[in-house]
């Protein structure tokens, strides 16, 4: 006799199972996430069974045995496959998230009919818009006589049902959005954890089987996290997150996970007339006009990493003086706040310059955003230039680690960013003491941000 189904509240936000709904998830503290939801049945007998006996042997294999490197599908956009790590791998399952209106279904829409163009069997299932709306899309990106196998429908059963139909699979299949996609096996409405989960599951076993590289997109929440349970990401084998701001024409693509490649490349993108371009040369995006020459009070050019390449971009730094008694501001755009207020604690430390009595305004041209410790001694360039009201040359770059003692630290990649700034037309940097690959560039070494200060020049 089948014990009686009961019900179970699941937070939507981290998966937490809680016997009765409350107004907070005792787990993530998110609030109104609980959702009710149909408890698995157990028997008494399956719950005392033991799972030692009655199933088959599998076949254990050898670490050292050797395996050939998988295959690489182009998507014929050079960005993606860069931040792919070389294409798509035939069975694997990626997970791309981002900000509504970002452009993930612009650029999946966009890869999906080039590869259709390239002789590849493709298939596109939408779960948010109506097969027409993505139509028109093609349409406007130019891609109207691609071969794509289009749908709009959100039952898992049916769309496995009719891929599983044909006499070939697809090489690439796109669905849009996993939040929208429902099994029927599980009850509850589309986007509920359960539902989320269940319905990847089904869509990565097809992937796994009929060996077609499936790409799936997410909804993120107002933190920019992917929505749903994180369960989901350790499923997948690759996560992508495409960042930008609305404000600004570019985008990033960044891979957070890969199973098949690395993690440190990125792929930009511009939003363009005709859908996302791709971006060869980033710098140009995030260095203003440089072309007069003319220098700026509180600008320095930073060569950052992002993976293996480098992205030449401007950091600008403001400093006013307050009135006596006025509590000053510490504003930052793009660059961490706490590295900022540590980097002025060392100026005033370990360089004798007084910033109590300023406004200090940082700001990474361009909507950049920078994580590379490499940042700190062009921050700190901009910082004195803005202070002493002193510009710098505007053929110059400067990169390096600050220490709490004052020493400055190498970056990796020197001699990568130096070749870079170099081929841009820069001709100088301020680098730390050991730093080689300059080249034909004047570089400039320093041992400690006090010998820096000291070369810039100290306030009147």
């Amino acid at each position: 006799m089948m014990a009686k189904g009961k019900t179970r509240y699941v937070c939507q936000a981290c998966g937490a199972v809680a016997a009765r709904w409350a107004g907070q998830c005792a787990e993530c503290k998110e609030w109104n996430t609980l959702a009710e939801e149909a408890a698995p049945v157990f028997t008494p007998f399956a719950a005392k069974q033991s799972l030692q006996t009655g199933g088959r042997r599998i076949a254990m294999e050898s670490l050292a045995d050797d395996v050939a490197l998988p295959p690489r599908l182009s998507t014929g956009i050079a960005e993606l496959d860069r931040a792919l790590g070389g294409g798509l791998v035939p069975g694997s399952v990626t997970l791309i998230g981002g900000d509504p209106g970002i452009g993930k279904s612009t650029l999946l829409l966009q890869a999906a009919g080039r590869m259709a163009r390239g002789g590849k069997a493709v298939a596109y299932v939408s779960g948010e818009e109506a097969a027409d709306q993505v139509r028109l899309r093609a349409r406007r990106l130019g891609l109207a006589k691609a071969d794509v196998a289009l749908a709009a429908e959100t039952n898992v059963r049916d769309i496995l049902t009719t891929l599983g139909s044909q006499p070939t699979g697809p090489a690439l299949l796109v669905i849009d959005s996993i939040q929208t996609m429902h099994s029927d096996t599980l009850e509850g409405a589309p986007g509920t954890v359960s539902q989320v989960r269940a319905s990847a599951q089904e869509l990565i076993r097809f992937a796994k089987l009929s060996g077609c590289a499936l790409v799936i997109v997410g909804h993120v929440t107002k933190d920019g996290q992917l929505a749903g349970p994180r369960v989901l990401e350790h499923m997948v084998d690759t996560v992508l997150y495409f960042e930008g701001e609305r404000s600004h024409q570019y985008r990033i693509l960044r891979a957070v996970k890969n199973r098949f490649g690395g993690t440190d490349e990125i792929g930009v993108f511009a939003m363009g007339a005709d859908g996302l371009e791709e971006v060869p040369n980033p710098s140009s995006l995030f260095l203003t006009n440089r072309q007069d020459g003319a220098s700026v009070t509180g600008a320095v050019v930073f060569p950052a990493l992002e993976g293996t390449r480098p992205v030449l971009c401007e950091i600008q730094a403001l400093v006013v003086r307050v009135p006596s008694g006025a509590t000053p501001r510490r504003a930052v755009v793009g660059w961490d706040s706490g590295r900022l207020a540590m980097l002025l604690a060392v100026l005033e430390a370990r360089c004798g310059l007084g910033f109590g009595g300023h406004e200090v305004y940082l700001n990474v041209a361009g909507g950049l955003r920078i994580a590379d410790p490499a940042a700190d001694l062009a921050v700190a360039c901009a910082l004195v230039s803005a202070l002493t009201d002193r510009p710098l040359p505007a053929d110059g770059v400067a990169f390096g680690e600050v220490a709490l003692s004052g020493e400055l630290r190498g970056a990796g990649l020197a001699a990568l960013r130096l070749k870079e700034a170099a081929k841009l037309g820069f001709g100088r940097a301020w680098v730390p003491d050991g730093t080689g690959g300059g080249g034909p560039m004047q570089v400039a070494m320093f041992r400690t941000l006090n010998q820096l200060v000291d070369t810039l020049g100290r306030p009147d």
